[in-house]
């Protein structure tokens, strides 16, 4: 079935639009302070006609078979589209983080850098991030880049997620 806007849908969320629905798929992680493995991912992007998207991601870790080891990451916030591409995504955690990003869109290609990442006092080092998110071949593709625990930007997160 062919995705369809939404009638409702906010003129500014225009751009963005393709990221519309429930997406599910898999994705690997790695990063020089962690052993690498492997998740289970879905992510719900929605609107309410107001001009932004919320946003909502969870994981899970998985074996080498795909079954089930523990929940994952989970993060939610607001992707709010601005004049000629420019995009704004408010991004929190339960790992005690809060995040503004910056970036823009260019067709169904998103690329964000952070401007700001805040953390409690109980959460981890983490400074910096990128993220690239496409829609290639019909499939979300993501990737996260992120600098922590005195360790240099670098690629972390990437996954493959199809539409529900």
């Amino acid at each position: 079935m062919p995705f369809e806007i939404p009638e409702d849908l906010h003129p500014d969320c225009m751009p963005i639009a393709w990221l519309l629905g429930t997406w599910h798929g898999n994705g690997q992680g790695d990063y020089p302070t962690i052993e690498k493995f492997s998740f289970r991912q879905e992510i719900a992007v929605a609107h309410d006609g107001r001009p932004f998207l919320h946003y909502f991601s969870r994981t899970w870790v998985t074996d080498d078979d795909g079954n089930t080891l523990r929940p994952g990451a989970l993060e939610t916030g607001f992707l709010r589209p601005r004049p000629e591409g420019e995009l704004e995504l408010v991004l929190t955690h339960p790992t005690g983080f809060a995040e503004i990003w910056y970036g823009e869109v260019d067709g169904a290609k998103i690329e964000l850098t952070t401007d700001m990442v805040a953390r409690t006092q109980s959460a981890k080092e983490y400074t910096a991030g990128h993220r690239m998110y496409g829609l290639v071949e019909g499939d979300l593709l993501w990737a996260f880049d992120m600098a922590a625990m005195g360790q240099p930007l670098q690629s972390h997160l990437w996954g493959r997620l199809k539409r529900a």
